[in-house]
């Protein structure tokens, strides 16, 4: 048995868990312990779950721990907490994408991303919450209420990812996956404190793929992040956009940022302006890395408020469909926010919705051509902090435009890899997020320059997590 205090375990890494693993320090079962009693704890006030289940958690750790003793182990992973989001399939677990609509549907298989994670061994604690189709960057769902930030029940988690972020912050586990079509994963990334990345497109397979979306890692360190990854990042034939990307490094050994050529990128030609903290923060990221030998050049906006408003009015037609073809009955279950909002999708003709499309093909060509001259390119994840958890988005109006997403969506478009790390606080202690933007297929790349900011930040822009305990 351990001799670390069960009060402590909830705290551990994922590289700490399996080392400890092996070891014969600790046992998974001890570990799912000390987490199912950290949920209960949290999880009342945080509303970061859609399914729970403790007794299917202390079986499968139970599982891992046999295996660990008769060295039939399926990896460093095996026995580690891992929670996934709602949207990606678990076969037998609905999937109501955090709607209250009847009926949700039930997959029948796993998703590629479940099958990794379990064929690893893995303890999945279970699915995390969403807003309505994942369309809103908040915790706020018709199904499930309002999910609440792990720092202060009073502030947004952010979305799409909410419970995900949450989760991960508070201490459910250390790997938790999120998904991400304009900044889903990196937005509670920000707001949470948390190290994240959305993957080049591809990367990791989805089931159901789509343009811009991606699924990716939420953990506490990059480390855990990268180590995540290793497992996730494996092709599947189910997601045929895939790519053939070269094997990657996962390790984050030999960081250096010396030769590397640093895009500083504040001014993302859309939405709303960053706030002071915000872009101050990011700016002193900058400078650190220019301090520790890189070059770094500022550069201009590379997208237009037309470009936002063409692929938020092509989002909201494509809502409209879904929302349209729904009964009355159900329609009503519908969030009034994302009613709302998608229902401006309905005065597009063919034409016009052909034409809002085309802005992603704009976008992404934008997007390249401005940062493919640089290793890394460093930016806002959103231009503000977080909001009031009540809150369904930054700007609180469903006729406008998604302000706070410029600075992240134009990765998704252009399948380049995003990462975030946390490089400061607000005056009233809300986290505030850098963007470390790569190049396609550069992602182990982008999250070695990741962990070394992660390593050499101020002790100003560490998170503590002991404060949420």
């Amino acid at each position: 048995m351990s001799q670390l205090s069960t009060t402590t375990l909830h705290n551990l890494s994922a590289g700490e868990l399996g080392s400890a693993y092996a070891a014969g320090q600790l046992s998974p079962v001890e570990v799912a312990e000390a987490v199912i009693q950290r949920v209960e704890e949290r999880e009342p006030v945080l509303n970061a779950f859609y399914r729970f289940d403790p007794a299917e958690v202390r079986m499968d750790a139970q599982a891992s721990e046999r295996r660990w003793r008769n060295g039939t182990q399926r990896g460093p992973l095996d026995g580690v907490p891992v929670t996934v989001k709602e949207n990606i399939a678990r076969a037998g677990v609905p999937m109501p994408s955090g709607t209250a609509l009847a009926a949700p549907k039930v997959p029948s298989v796993n998703a590629p991303i479940t099958d990794r994670i379990l064929e690893n061994g893995a303890v999945v604690l279970g699915s995390t919450t969403m807003p309505d189709w994942g369309m809103l960057s908040s915790g706020v769902s018709s199904l499930h209420g309002i999910s609440r930030s792990a720092w202060n029940p009073e502030w947004t988690t952010g979305g799409s990812s909410a419970g995900a972020g949450s989760a991960a912050a508070a201490g459910y586990g250390p790997l938790h996956v999120g998904t991400d079509i304009g900044g889903s994963i990196r937005l509670p990334g920000t707001w949470q404190g948390l190290a994240t990345l959305k993957p080049s497109a591809g990367l990791i397979p989805l089931d159901v793929p789509y343009i811009g979306r991606a699924a990716g890692p939420m953990a506490r360190s990059v480390a855990d992040a990268a180590l995540f990854m290793s497992i996730l990042a494996k092709p599947d034939i189910r997601d045929y956009t895939s790519r053939p990307y070269p094997a990657m490094d996962w390790t984050m050994g030999g960081i250096g940022v010396s030769s590397l050529r640093v895009a500083l990128h504040t001014d993302a030609g859309a939405g709303a302006v960053p706030d002071p903290e915000v872009l101050a923060a990011v700016e002193a990221v900058a400078e650190l890395f220019a301090a520790a030998g890189a070059t770094v050049e500022r550069i201009a906006a590379f997208i237009d408020q037309d470009m936002m408003d063409g692929l938020d009015n092509f989002w909201r037609t494509r809502s409209w469909a879904d929302y349209q073809a729904l009964p009355p009955v159900e329609q009503e279950k519908v969030l009034p926010y994302i009613a709302q909002w998608c229902s401006g999708g309905a005065r597009f003709d063919g034409a016009e919705t052909i034409r809002n499309f085309g802005r992603i093909d704009q976008m992404q060509k934008a997007a390249i051509a401005a940062t493919s001259g640089f290793d890394l390119v460093i930016s806002p994840v959103a231009p503000m902090a977080a909001f009031p958890a009540e809150q369904p988005m930054p700007v609180d109006d469903p006729h406008q435009t998604m302000a706070h997403i410029a600075f992240t969506v134009p990765y998704n478009m252009s399948g380049q890899p995003a990462a975030t790390v946390n490089c400061g606080f607000t005056s009233d202690g809300r986290p505030i997020g850098v963007q470390l933007a790569g190049r396609i297929g550069a992602d182990d790349d982008v999250l070695r320059a990741a962990a070394w900011y992660e390593g050499e930040r101020p002790a100003s822009a560490v998170p503590d997590w002991h404060l949420l305990d």
